[in-house]
């Protein structure tokens, strides 16, 4: 298996805020590209840093800013078992504060001496998910993967994102569980339409038998078979699009 190198970093954002993330690269071969990855509702926690790695592992210099950085301390780790717990940090980043910190999260890929100018490409899961599609359209970024992205469609908590589709940059990759109670098919055949009319390169993938959060082996919608299929597509995914 590969060496990694992990390290916290503190980021400047253009709002004055301070924002740690966790990065994680490959300690010894030149990297492929840059990688954004964005969290769950939950935080940087345990998932997202193994996510952080495992790509590491790729050949990815991969960076997971933790987007709570204004309301919660330094290593914020949602209760999976208590949502209601993190609603007050996530009603608290409005799509304003997000772009401010990916943009951070992209320049500190972009200044990073071991890239020396390679492309940059993002992954998000669940809150994340809608975090990456929306990077997609304030960065240049080549690709990126949403993993049931709940917000990017149309839906009653939150502002949709389908108004940005013709601003998308890179090609997306999403991915959907058949049986997500939290994303209908109403709003994945939404962002499908949208996307195909604006003429934007797209891949969509729903997994019939999936629920929402299908990919973290720390919920209980895991679902082992999902997860494997997902990954080994979102590698080559990311693969095509950094290869020159």
């Amino acid at each position: 298996m590969p060496e990694i190198k992990t390290e916290y970093v503190g980021l400047n954002v253009a709002d004055g805020t301070r924002m740690r993330a966790y990065v994680a690269r490959p300690k010894e071969a030149a990297p492929r590209a840059g990688l954004l990855i964005f969290q769950e509702a939950f935080g940087v926690n345990a998932h997202i840093r193994d996510v952080t790695e495992r790509l590491a592992r790729e050949g990815y210099v991969s960076i997971a800013p933790e987007l709570y950085h204004r309301t919660a301390a330094d290593g914020f780790e949602g209760d999976y078992a208590n949502f209601e717990s993190i609603m007050p940090h996530r009603r608290a980043l409005t799509d304003q504060r997000v772009e401010a910190d990916v943009r951070s999260a992209f320049d500190w890929l972009v200044a990073d001496a071991e890239l020396k100018g390679r492309l940059v490409v993002a992954v998000g899961f669940c809150m994340g998910g809608r975090v990456s599609f929306l990077a997609n359209t304030v960065l240049p970024l080549q690709a990126a993967v949403s993993f049931y992205g709940g917000g990017i469609g149309p839906n009653p908590m939150i502002p949709h994102l389908l108004d940005r589709v013709s601003q998308l940059h890179g090609s997306m990759l999403f991915f959907w569980g058949g049986l997500d109670k939290h994303i209908g098919a109403e709003q994945t055949r939404a962002v499908a339409d949208a996307l195909r009319e604006a003429g934007k390169r797209f891949v969509n993938v729903e997994v019939s038998d999936a629920e929402h959060g299908f990919f973290c082996d720390a919920r209980p919608s895991y679902n082992p078979a999902a997860a494997k299929q997902a990954w080994v597509l979102t590698l080559e995914f990311l693969k095509i699009h950094t290869t020159r």
